[in-house]
């Protein structure tokens, strides 16, 4: 997790982010302010339970007003290999960090074997931002992704062969029906569970998805545009230092979800954790999912 310096509202990615609201001139002042205690109070919360968490400290220079969602750049594997992904925000590109891999590498014990870098793609302005992007099943190698100008066809391609995973594209859309920009908006795979707003999806793949997923074994929660909107699809399945599932997400979309579904999620033991993250949902419309880069790397 980055601990942010600069958090502000992105003027350069609302053009594609519709879950952005930068209306408020009072809260883009404050933005830093109000977002740092947030993302301290999540930290916490995700420590509280169990989980181990890095937090690295952002820099005041450059500004990177997007720095709090470090799984857009980099996606860390169990074989030990990190890829870093093209950025369609110029400024969303200086957050890339590798004095990040190296300190998880020296410092904490983890082995990178290969970095994977998709980031010459920019070139092309074709862009992939990682575990935003990209919704993996690492059991299966299944990728799912909702095709986007953020998401880009040909780096999916490059990204299926280095990393062996196959492609499962769609596009979808908001209620009022604009192109949904990150995957990680719309669905969560979890080991047992599976959070997914099928409403979303374009009808010809809809069922082919929840198909696949089902074949996998997990249970649906299918949500609802308003509790996509709400961030409930941006919930993460973690692991406790115990081995113990957590699932954490935002205040908001926890109070979206009915008793049905959240028995569904914890049905096997899995533990919710979620805090509430106003500030950040609002000015850099993602949510908790958005700010963890969860590491799967193997230790040394």
């Amino acid at each position: 997790m980055i601990r942010p310096a600069r958090f502000a509202g992105n003027v350069q990615t609302a053009a594609s982010n519709r879950f952005q609201r930068l209306d408020d001139a009072l809260l883009m002042d404050a933005s830093q302010a109000a977002a740092l205690p947030e993302f301290d109070e999540l930290a916490q919360a995700l420590r509280s339970a169990g989980v181990n968490v890095h937090v690295v400290e952002d820099t005041p220079e450059p500004h990177t007003p997007d720095s709090i969602f470090p799984n857009n750049w980099v996606s860390f594997h169990a074989d030990g290999t990190v890829v870093l992904y093209p950025m369609m925000a110029p400024n969303r590109r200086l957050e890339r960090r590798l004095d990040i891999i190296e300190t998880l590498d020296r410092q904490h014990g983890f082995h990178v074997a290969r970095t994977v870098d998709l980031a010459h793609r920019e070139a092309e302005d074709k862009f992939l931002e990682g575990t935003g992007s990209l919704v993996l099943d690492r059991v299966n190698r299944i990728a799912y992704a909702c095709l986007s100008p953020r998401t880009d066809m040909d780096v999916l391609g490059e990204f299926s062969q280095r990393l062996d995973y196959d492609i499962v594209a769609f596009e979808a859309f908001d209620a009022a029906g604009a192109p949904i920009y990150h995957t990680n908006v719309l669905m969560s795979v979890g080991s047992r569970s599976v959070a997914i707003c099928a409403a979303c999806i374009e009808a010809p793949r809809r069922a082919a998805v929840l198909d696949l997923l089902r074949a996998s074994g997990r249970s649906i929660v299918d949500l609802t545009l308003d509790q996509m909107q709400n961030f409930a699809g941006n919930m993460l399945e973690l692991r406790s230092q115990g081995g113990e599932p957590v699932i954490a997400m935002s205040q908001s979309a926890l109070s979206s979800l009915d008793a049905a579904q959240i028995e569904t999620l914890t049905a096997h033991g899995e533990r919710i954790v979620s805090v509430p993250i106003p500030t950040i949902e609002r000015l850099g419309g993602g949510s908790v999912r958005c700010m963890i880069a969860e590491v799967h790397l193997p230790q040394k």
